[in-house]
């Protein structure tokens, strides 16, 4: 069972974690999705051997770890820089194998995507990178308060955004990707300056069958609100290169209903599918 929750210190504040298993087994570490949290592993841990030691950490901006610092954007590199700290999800977990293969003796990507850059993309990319400072500035020179929601109504937002969830994974993932504020407050919305912490040991997802609780407020950073924020795109030439780099035995798990058949259905997203396992099996030893 869950053994501990964890507080890791950084230069920004602290990485949240959770564990599992054996203190003395070999170490797993449990890389979440996009705006996703620790709680993305409640259901496949209890599955698994017990004799490891699994670690599942927040990524900065989401679930109960720190927001980085004002004016610092969120990129997939600063996540692996988040990894070698806690060492010291998917894409970002390949992406440290191949930066420290030594590192990784094995690694598993669960629905993992690939997000290429074609040749033609280039002036894409570049308006990517402007999106992402614009928005950014915007964001912080906002400072808009924090929307306060009551449980259903961010259930109901979640599941309308991820149709492959069903209610259990939600309430999942929003008991660690929210935090409770107090009556007085309203359901309209919350500065940070006002928001009333209540007692860690209620469950966010009790809220509303708790004495003087209206709402919750959602814990990431509002500048993940863009994917973009963060895409890390890489030509296949780029790609193939790092895939010769890694050390550890792969196993790919592609999703039934997951990323691939149910957010991404066109064309370029299958084909970028297609050439990364093709990359895997060609390059990798059996």
């Amino acid at each position: 069972g869950l053994i501990s929750e964890l507080k890791l210190a950084v230069p920004w504040g602290h990485i949240a974690a959770k564990a599992w298993g054996s203190l003395q087994g070999p170490p797993v570490l449990c890389l979440h999705g996009w705006l996703d949290n620790a709680n993305s592993f409640d259901r496949l841990i209890p599955l698994l051997p017990q004799d490891f030691y699994y670690v599942a950490m927040d990524f900065g901006g989401h679930g109960l770890s720190s927001h980085y610092s004002s004016g610092v954007p969120y990129y997939h590199q600063t996540f692996v820089s988040e990894i070698r700290r806690v060492v010291a999800g998917g894409i970002v977990g390949g992406m440290f194998s191949c930066i420290f293969p030594e590192m990784v003796n094995k690694l598993i990507l669960l629905d993992s995507p690939l997000l290429l850059l074609e040749s033609n993309e280039v002036e894409n990319l570049l308006t990517y990178k402007r999106r992402t400072i614009e928005h950014m500035l915007q964001v912080e020179a906002s400072q808009e308060p924090s929307r306060v929601y009551s449980l259903k109504q961010l259930l109901q937002r979640l599941l309308k955004s991820n149709s492959h969830l069903n209610e259990e994974c939600g309430e999942l993932l929003l008991q660690r990707g929210t935090t409770k504020v107090a009556a007085e407050m309203g359901f309209r919305h919350v500065g940070q300056a006002g928001l009333k912490l209540l007692t860690s040991g209620d469950p966010p997802a009790l809220a509303s069958q708790s004495t003087g609780i209206t709402g919750l407020v959602l814990n990431r950073d509002q500048r993940l609100s863009w994917p973009e924020n963060s895409v890390d795109l890489v030509s296949r030439e780029l790609y193939a290169h790092s895939i010769r780099k890694l050390q550890a035995h792969v196993l790919f798990i592609k999703a039934v209903h997951g990323y691939f058949d149910v957010r991404r259905e066109n064309y370029s997203d299958k084909e970028s599918l297609s050439f990364m396992i093709h990359t895997l099996k060609s390059t990798l030893k059996e």
